[in-house]
């Protein structure tokens, strides 16, 4: 089977991108773009986290086959396997480093307010629900499907939500009434504001769709080969996702915060003009040499990314006298020579890099850690 660059350099982007967007010098004095929609709309940070589910199920094309020779015990307990240990690091990570600091001295974390969903989280249940469908229903049937679970949504979203109000606010809309009821305030993410969860249970469904199409674009690449026949037939399908989608945000706003099934469709959209993009470069015109930077995110994407993640918590419990050791280092290195948003954005991509020394050494040592 034969394994194409620019799916490894597509997923190795992603997880960079990740983390310059989730590790910004300073949140206030940051780029609008790479800040996400404040409701309704798209900024290029939206666009990260549905490409990554795109680039999952870009995998899934190669690694499913192979486990479905194997029958269905071997298959569902390699499935179930994947989806809890990221789930369980999701649950890890949210909790880390499992206490606070304080005058009164250290302070255990409350695990009965502990975070149940995230970005993890979600994958691992895009994942498992993606790889249980494809199992029984195939690529053509796992299709139908996911269409119907679009539409699906949508009516969900629009008969549940606050009657008389819009449906798709952020107070009123079903999916924050199904965690509500679900999970309970206690366990919801809060920085809207209010109890809401963007990785919330109702809108995983329209997510998993993201990583579908994923896998079918990459089984047709697969079948098709690194061609300009391919890229162009990637884009024609870009094109067509994307007049979709911006056709559908009339109805239904396109908003990453609940996952819209118009935010869907133009999220692929997107990552397939990328990827189109990506293959021409790298199969087409065999310009190669570039891609390895991010060919290092790509052989180990879950580590490092967990990585970024566990280094700045710590950062942020560490002092330097008084301040957080990511506000002293930020304050004093990045401040005092650069304009404001600016110095928050050279901050992201130093820490980018800094992860991506750890995968360089990684890959140097054939480390590749795998689940």
């Amino acid at each position: 089977m034969t394994r194409y660059q620019s799916l490894d350099v597509l997923r190795g982007l992603t997880v960079a991108l990740m983390i310059i967007v989730n590790t910004p010098g300073d949140w206030s004095t940051n780029f609008s773009p790479l800040l996400h929609a404040s409701w309704h709309g798209l900024t290029i940070t939206d666009l990260v986290f549905p490409s990554f589910l795109f680039v999952v199920g870009n995998a899934m094309s190669f690694s499913l086959s192979k486990l479905q020779d194997k029958g269905p015990g071997k298959y569902f307990q390699k499935v179930m396997k994947r989806t809890i240990i990221i789930f369980g690091i999701g649950l890890l990570l949210t909790a880390f480093p499992f206490f606070r600091l304080s005058d009164a001295g250290i302070i255990p974390f409350d695990f009965t307010k502990i975070r149940v969903l995230g970005v993890l989280q979600r994958i691992a249940l895009c994942y498992g629900i993606a790889a249980t469908l494809i199992y029984f229903f195939k690529l053509k049937g796992s299709l139908i499907i996911g269409a119907c679970m679009l539409i699906g949504y949508w009516f969900l979203m629009y008969f549940f939500g606050a009657p008389g109000a819009d449906p798709y606010a952020l107070e009123g809309n079903a999916a924050r009434k199904l965690d509500l009821w679900l999970i309970g305030t206690a366990n919801l993410y809060r920085g809207e504001g209010i109890p809401f969860d963007p990785e919330g249970v109702l809108s995983t469904i329209p997510a998993v769709v993201n990583v579908l199409l994923g896998y079918a674009i990459g089984v047709w690449v697969q079948r098709e080969g690194g061609k300009v026949k391919t890229v162009f037939t990637l884009l024609l399908m870009a094109s067509g996702l994307l007049f979709l989608g911006y056709l559908w945000d009339v109805w239904f706003p396109i908003n990453k915060k609940i996952w819209t099934s118009s935010f869907v469709l133009v999220s692929v959209g997107y990552a397939t003009i990328l990827l189109a993009c990506l293959m021409y470069v790298l199969e087409v015109l065999k310009w190669k040499k570039w891609a390895y930077f991010f060919e290092v995110f790509g052989k180990n994407p879950l580590i490092l990314y967990v990585l970024s993640g566990v280094l700045v918590r710590i950062m942020l419990m560490v002092k330097v006298g008084d301040q957080a050791f990511k506000s002293w280092a930020y304050q004093g290195l990045f401040v005092p020579y650069f304009p404001p948003k600016a110095a928050s954005l050279v901050f992201a991509i130093c820490f980018m890099l800094l992860i991506w020394l750890v995968g360089w050494w990684m890959d140097k040592n054939k480390w590749y850690i795998k689940v």
